[in-house]
């Protein structure tokens, strides 16, 4: 055997195991099995996090300076986002989904209507959390804050078979926590 054919002794540890769930609450330091009223998606096909920084070169038109010098490199912010095809059809979650809705229960139907401007009041941002498994037992968890449905309604149906649900979920700074940046891991 070779001397580079080997993997880290961690490698098993590392692991992270099926698609995880979507949960309203999660305590790291106290890791549960979710209660079924926090879970708040049903989903197929996996979740997609993404937590892609973007930088500005102040030193790219000054001269004698080469591009990507470090020193100029500036961290303008952060798009963080989780992405996901949805099968839980109910009113919260088309609510959920429009991200700025609001819903009202009429004698034998709830009726959604889109709204024209967004509340900041957490009703429309919530931190979202995803937790998976890892194959030691343990857990990976990431949790989006502030998080909004940036992607809309997207319903798709098929003959035979489960509608679903395309949704964007991207996390906000607040203006009252400035510093803390959309999602933790």
């Amino acid at each position: 055997m070779g001397m580079f054919t080997t993997i880290s002794e961690d490698a098993f540890s590392a692991l992270q195991l099926d698609a995880g769930v979507l949960l309203t609450t999660f305590d790291p330091g106290k890791p549960t099995k979710p209660a079924s009223a926090d879970i708040i998606a049903t989903t197929t096909g996996g979740i997609n996090i993404v937590c892609t920084p973007t930088y500005s070169d102040l030193g790219e038109d000054v001269d004698n300076v080469p591009n990507n010098m470090m020193e100029f490199k500036h961290l303008d912010s952060w798009d963080c986002s989780m992405s996901f095809s949805s099968i839980k059809f109910n009113a919260d979650n088309v609510v959920w989904a429009l991200g700025a809705a609001d819903k009202t229960a009429g004698t034998k139907y709830t009726k959604i209507v889109p709204r024209r401007s967004l509340k900041t009041d957490l009703s429309d941002f919530k931190d979202t959390w995803w937790v998976g498994d890892k194959a030691d037992g343990g857990a990976a968890a990431v949790k989006l804050i502030n998080a909004l449905s940036t992607g809309g309604l997207n319903i798709q149906s098929s003959k035979n078979g489960k509608g679903t649900n395309q949704m964007t979920l991207t996390g906000h700074v607040s203006i009252d926590a400035q510093d803390t940046m959309p999602m933790e891991f």
